[in-house]
């Protein structure tokens, strides 16, 4: 018989949440630079950007676009590729979605609305990595962040809501003349499945779970320049006791929701 080298078992809960939870120093300090240097897109999970004079400096230690996902860097892509797998940890989930896309979508051309949408996706980036979050996905007319301690420490939920108010600053909410596009958020705070997930050469960082479809049913109902925070979210970020609360009716949640009202310019203190 020949001897063979045994296959790598795959790590475990206990490693992802451990690594998710703490990560390392040297990463964070990393990823405080990468946010910095000019231009997006970036990569999805460290900020590492692909355009502007930005790529120059990343590509000096390596890193660049992955072939195999355009939202990664071929760094990160490796990493999850070899590590694939998670672990429940606590997480803030941020939807930012288009409020009345369809109607937009017929008074332009595909190309014009594409092109809208790709501003958005943009500005939408720049404000979650500016608060040390991270992009879970594009899905159509909306924007999928998390905010998990491996980046954003304990504050996750105040740095979700602070990046959600960027998001609704960022697209012209409180000005004078208006949005250039109109939008409506959702934050919630829970326990999610946060891990890489895939097959073959496809694989991406992602959140599953309650707190990921409830935020989601959050920002379905939020109106133009309106963020709906769960009173999780909201107690968890310190958030004033007396800030606006309604009792909501979310599609596949048994009993009413409470949530806290916010605006582009609401004071969250901390």
């Amino acid at each position: 018989m020949t001897d063979r080298t045994p296959e790598p078992l795959p790590p475990s809960d206990a490693y992802w949440r451990d690594y998710l939870m703490h990560g390392d120093p040297r990463e964070r300090a990393l990823h405080d630079v990468l946010k910095r240097l000019p231009a997006g897109p970036r990569c999805f999970a460290c900020a590492t950007p692909f355009g502007g004079v930005g790529r120059y400096a990343t590509r000096l230690m390596g890193k660049r676009k992955s072939r195999q996902n355009p939202n990664l860097c071929n760094s990160c892509f490796d990493y999850m590729a070899a590590h694939r797998g998670g672990a429940e940890i606590p997480c803030t989930m941020l939807f930012a979605d288009v409020r009345g896309s369809t109607t937009l979508a017929e008074g332009m051309s595909a190309s014009a609305f594409q092109a809208l949408l790709q501003r958005f996706y943009h500005v939408a980036t720049e404000a979650v990595f500016a608060h040390d979050g991270g992009i879970d996905k594009f899905v159509g007319d909306e924007v999928v962040a998390m905010f998990f301690p491996l980046m954003a420490g304990d504050r996750h939920p105040h740095q979700a809501i602070a990046a959600a108010q960027a998001i609704l600053r960022d697209t012209g909410h409180g000005q004078p003349d208006g949005p250039w596009l109109p939008i409506g958020a959702g934050v919630h705070t829970g326990e999610a499945w946060v891990g890489a997930v895939g097959e073959g050469s496809h694989v991406e960082m992602t959140a599953l779970g309650d707190v990921v479809n409830t935020a989601a049913r959050l920002a379905s109902v939020a109106g133009p320049g309106e963020i709906l925070a769960s009173v999780e979210t909201a107690t968890a970020a310190g958030l004033d006791s007396g800030l606006p609360r309604a009792s909501l009716e979310l599609k596949g949640k048994q009993h009413p929701f409470d949530v806290v009202r916010l605006g582009p310019a609401t004071r969250l203190g901390g």
